[in-house]
């Protein structure tokens, strides 16, 4: 499997990372699986709330911990956003009893890695990391697969 880096940045607010999830969303489409890893609190929720409103869905992004997966419909009926949690999953297995329309839909799974990899040809991976220095993040974004080969995030 072919894997690239798209980007590479530095986010030092959570006004930045919700502003990095805007202009991902830009480039997202129906089919598109994005994968979240970071600790608790690096800011998954609210790159996928930027996300969420970069897509204009309905309603308001929230953490789907303890649902495990939201669909949020958008204003203008494309490709909704599913919102995972997949961090009290136990396997791959748990994750395709969730029976989510990947094809047909926007998948932003946080602790997905591993649980995903088999589903689909292509994906992003956003790794989000906490620096030492001022509790910034640096955020790394592979594409994974022929389908990310040649887009990037603009």
């Amino acid at each position: 499997m072919t894997a690239r880096v798209v980007e590479r940045l530095k986010v030092s607010t959570p006004e930045q990372m919700h502003e990095f999830g805007l202009r991902l969303a830009n480039n997202l489409k129906a089919g598109d699986l994005v994968l979240l890893t970071g600790p608790l609190g690096a800011g998954k929720t609210t790159l996928t709330r930027g996300v969420g409103e970069g897509l204009g869905t309905i309603g308001t992004v929230s953490s789907p911990t303890f649902v495990i997966a939201r669909t949020h419909q958008r204003e203008n009926g494309e490709a909704p956003l599913v919102h995972v949690d997949a961090y009290r999953l136990s396997s791959p297995a748990e994750f395709d009893d969730l029976d989510i329309d990947i094809e047909h839909s926007i998948v932003l799974v946080e602790w997905g890695r591993g649980f995903t990899d088999e589903l689909v040809d292509s994906w992003l991976d956003i790794e989000l990391d906490r620096t030492n220095e001022d509790d910034s993040r640096i955020v790394t974004v592979t594409g994974h697969g022929p389908g990310w080969q040649e887009r990037g995030i603009e």
